[in-house]
Parts: structure tokens; C-alpha cells; sequence
């Protein structure tokens, strides 16, 4: 339900009693993941999608029931071709969803935290004893935690440990706390949805690639900064949908700014004073991705200076060139989407090949499955 925190925390706001299905678990070829979440508000109005389509008019009745008798309700969706009238996905794939009514607790503190960027995860019961469906716990990095699962203080303790260690990960996944950690009889699967802030894409150089590169970025649900040394450039007009502009050298705003291991870093700067210096400290920092625009003989010569100033092979290893799929690009919003391809292709582990005639997966199963990589452009 993070997923629509920003929404729902509106609805919370203007006093809306709502209710919200959630995918909790996924299997085969389902076409969300869990957190993924539709929300239903007592006059009908609907924000959100569990599955693409297939399913939505079966959860939407679920979450309209659950408004009505104020009970939590979790069902599951699989494909039948057997039945013309059956609801299933027609992807084959199973789903679980869990439909949880809205009327205070911990919710209303979970989704503002969510909305507000705050690194917070929200856990919840989908699978135990009777009455405790539902049930949530809201737990902050430090590993306090607010709520109760309703079981036991052990059960509340334990199931905040693992919610920390997810939301440590920026992971959403399940946790199974085992009886002796519940104290309550039997195994409790709890879902912990990790709310993180935006992972952050650097875009290196003020030209007119970096303009559409920005606007990629943010569709993508990055937090993008642009950085350029010449002020004339940089300006927030040049770039009004980046979320800051920086003027400053490259390679020392990187030695100061905060970067992690989802950090993507575009150099578009096409120029060696620039490049060589910002790839030299790049080239040694554990983000998820850089890129460096130019030619393939900008490449070579570059990766030359590179050695030249220390960087060893095995750092130049991490080198795509060039950067992005080949699309055949050749417009500055060609090149961002070619860019923006790989940074996800490289994150999810995905090939890049058409999928038209292949018989790779469709959707992979976790992030980044690969090493990240690291890129340079043409």
C-alpha cells in the first residue's frame, strides 16, 4: 500500500474511510509484485492496480465489502480457462491479496512517513491465527517500532527485527516468524513493505541529452540532480524537472554529495577534463550504475587516460560502452530512453533482447540480480 502512500495520505487528510487490497505474495507470471495495491474509498472512487487489469472488478467488490462489514479479507486469483465467467489472470500466474479496511491505527502514521520520503517499513499478518489477519506494525531504521500485531510483545519485538533488516535492504518481501518467536501457537508470514527514499540518478553535464535524460529519470522514480561546472548552463530554468541543480566541478561535488548502492551516475559531459577525474572516482565507488557519453574512439582514449591516472583493470571492467540498448538512437529523448533501459535492465537483470522470439523470462525475480555495471554512451 506504500506504493499510493501519497494519495492515501489526501484521502487520511480530507477524513475518507477506505479500503486497500495489497499483493502479498506472486506466482508464475503475475504482472505486479507484492506492494503493489488498489485502494477503494467509500464513494467508489479507485486509485491504484493489482494486476493490470485482470482482476481489478473481483477486488474492487472485496474492498467494497470490507468498507461494509469493516473485516480483512485475504484471496487468492489464478488463471482457469475453463469457466468463461471465472476471474483469473490471464498471464498465468497466481496472486494473493490481501484487503485490509482503513479506520485508523497505525496506517494514517505509515502512509504519511511513506508520503513524506521518511525510511520506514510497514508489517503486516497475511498469514496466522484467526483475528490476527491484518494486523501491523509500523517500524522506523533505528528498529522502534509503533503498533502491535495483537499476539504477544515477543511477536511485536521479533517481527520488528525482521521488518528492520528488510527495510535495511530497501527490500519489500515476507518475513515467517516460527512459534517459538510468535508465541502464539503456529508460524506467522508477515508482509514488510519497505518505504525508502527515492534512489538517486546524478546527471553529469548541462546539455540537451541531459534535459530529456532528467525527464526519463523522474518517470522512472528517480531523485535527479544535475551537476555542471559552467553556471551559464546549469540554471534551474534549462532543467525545471530536476529536482536540483548543481554548479560545481563533477568529481568534487561527487567526493562531497551522499550516493549508495542505488545510485546511478550519468556523465555526459564529453569532455576529458571533466570525465577523466569524476570516472576516476566513480569507477571506485559501490553505486549501481555509471554512464559517460562519447564515441567509441572517446572511449578508448578515455579509458587510456584513465589507466594513465591509476584505474585498474579490474575497475575498467565495470565499463558498458557505450552506454544504453541499441535502439538505433539518435534524438536526445532516443538516447534517454536507450539510457534509461539499461540502467533498469541492469538493476532488474534483464538481457535488453526483444522479447519477440525469445525465451528469456519476462519479469525477473529480483533486483539487480547481476552485478551492477557500469556504462559509457555514444
Amino acid at each position: 500500500m506504500l506504493d499510493i502512500a501519497e494519495e492515501l495520505t489526501r484521502w487520511v487528510e480530507q477524513g475518507r474511510d477506505f479500503a486497500v487490497a495489497t499483493v502479498v505474495a506472486v506466482g508464475g507470471s503475475a504482472p505486479r509484485q507484492p506492494g503493489a495495491a488498489l485502494a477503494v474509498d467509500s464513494e467508489g472512487t479507485v486509485i491504484g492496480s493489482v494486476s493490470g487489469g485482470c482482476v481489478e472488478g473481483a477486488v474492487y467488490d472485496l474492498c467494497r465489502q470490507a468498507l461494509q462489514d469493516g473485516e480483512p479479507a485475504l484471496e487468492r486469483f489464478g488463471y482457469s480457462d475453463e469457466d468463461a465467467f471465472a476471474v483469473g489472470l490471464t498471464c498465468g500466474g497466481i496472486i494473493d491479496i490481501l484487503v485490509t479496511p482503513v479506520r485508523g491505527g497505525i496506517y494514517p502514521a505509515a502512509l504519511r512517513a511513506a508520503a513524506g520520503g521518511e525510511a520506514a517499513a510497514l508489517a503486516r499478518i497475511i498469514e496466522g491465527p484467526a483475528g490476527l489477519l491484518g494486523n501491523a506494525l509500523l517500524v522506523h531504521p533505528d528498529g522502534a517500532y509503533e503498533g502491535s500485531l495483537g499476539g504477544h510483545p515477543a511477536l511485536d519485538r521479533t517481527a520488528a527485527a525482521e521488518a528492520r533488516a528488510l527495510l535495511d535492504a530497501g527490500r519489500t518481501g515476507t518475513a515467517v516468524i516460527g512459534e517459538d518467536g510468535s508465541r502464539c501457537g503456529q508460524p506467522l508470514t508477515l508482509l514488510v513493505e519497505s518505504s525508502v527514499p527515492a534512489p538517486r540518478m546524478i546527471v553529469f553535464g548541462a546539455i540537451d541529452f541531459a534535459a530529456a535524460l532528467v525527464r526519463v529519470g523522474k518517470f522512472l522514480g528517480y531523485h535527479v540532480t544535475v551537476c555542471d561546472a559552467r553556471p551559464v548552463f546549469a540554471t534551474p530554468a534549462r532543467f525545471p524537472e530536476a529536482d536540483e541543480v548543481v554548479v560545481e566541478w563533477p568529481h568534487e561535488y561527487l567526493a562531497r554529495t551522499r550516493v549508495d548502492g542505488r545510485t546511478v551516475l550519468c556523465v555526459l559531459t564529453h569532455d576529458a577534463k571533466f570525465d577523466v577525474p569524476l570516472l576516476e572516482r566513480a569507477l571506485r565507488l559501490p553505486v549501481a550504475y555509471v554512464g559517460a557519453m562519447g564515441s567509441r574512439r572517446t572511449h578508448e582514449d578515455r579509458n587510456k587516460r584513465l589507466r594513465d591516472v591509476g584505474v585498474t583493470e579490474l575497475e575498467l571492467a565495470r565499463l558498458h560502452s557505450p552506454i544504453g540498448l541499441d535502439l538505433g538512437a539518435r534524438t536526445p529523448e532516443e538516447t534517454a530512453l536507450s539510457i534509461g533501459a539499461e540502467i533498469v535492465a541492469d538493476r532488474r537483470g534483464g538481457s535488453g533482447v526483444s522479447l519477440t522470439g525469445a525465451h528469456t523470462p519476462i519479469h525477473h525475480d529480483g533486483p539487480n540480480a547481476p552485478a551492477g555495471r557500469i556504462g559509457s554512451v555514444a
